[in-house]
């Protein structure tokens, strides 16, 4: 089926927002935003007010009928105060701190979020990050792209969203319950053609910006996953 006969397009799109908080003088370390990026699409997945009755939960069910759409902006001073005070969830991960907000029509964002810049967000490293410890999903990005950390931001996130349906339910609970454990490393290039053909959830990107539509961005690893 190709991207234009897919019955998802029929529906009205919404996207997931997230603001990554980035003070000049102090941003944040690469690893540590993605990491965050990720967890915060899972603590909303997770969040009592995205089902049943939940205030969030009908945007939530729209937006993953739909193409499951996220955008990365990023905020500092007044624009990030602006934006955290509107309803969402602030995530923190070492020195990064990113807010998820429920998901929104696709042109038509709050104006304090629609105001903020989305491209050119680039962030480095200052060491490499450290180990997987064994608690935690292991975010594998592609070795073979090269994307903006916004662009990268969102696509754990989705590696993260796919890897929260892959597993059993005892499994997210005791995921849910332990923090969201999870790390993010760029696979070698040796492995990633294994990591892609290997059963776990794959992101394949819808190409709507920086990279070719079906290129596969992220594997998404975690002990359980594995078990299905």
């Amino acid at each position: 089926m190709s991207s234009t006969d897919d019955p998802r397009d029929a529906l009205p799109q919404y996207v997931l927002p997230l603001v990554v908080r980035l003070e000049r003088d102090a941003p944040p370390a690469r690893t540590d935003a993605l990491e965050a990026a990720a967890r915060a699409v899972l603590v909303m997945l997770s969040d009592d007010r995205s089902h049943g009755e939940g205030e969030w939960a009908e945007a939530m069910g729209a937006w993953q009928d739909a193409r499951i759409r996220k955008v990365v902006r990023r905020a500092r001073g007044a624009e990030w105060r602006r934006a955290a005070a509107l309803p969402g969830l602030t995530v923190t991960a070492g020195t990064a701190e990113v807010r998820v907000f429920p998901p929104v029509p696709l042109d038509g964002w709050p104006k304090e979020l629609a105001k903020l810049q989305v491209s050119g967000t680039e962030l480095t490293d200052p060491a490499d990050p450290p180990a997987r410890a064994p608690e935690q999903a292991l975010l594998w990005l592609s070795p073979e792209l090269s994307m903006s950390t916004g662009k990268e931001m969102a696509q754990v996130g989705h590696g993260a969203q796919l890897l929260w349906y892959a597993l059993p339910e005892p499994d997210r609970k005791a995921w849910r319950e332990a923090g969201f454990p999870l790390t993010v490393h760029t696979a070698s290039a040796e492995d990633w053609s294994g990591l892609t053909t290997s059963g776990l959830p794959l992101v394949r990107d819808a190409g709507f910006t920086e990279i070719a539509p079906g290129s596969c961005t992220v594997v998404a690893d975690h002990p359980a996953a594995r078990r299905v």
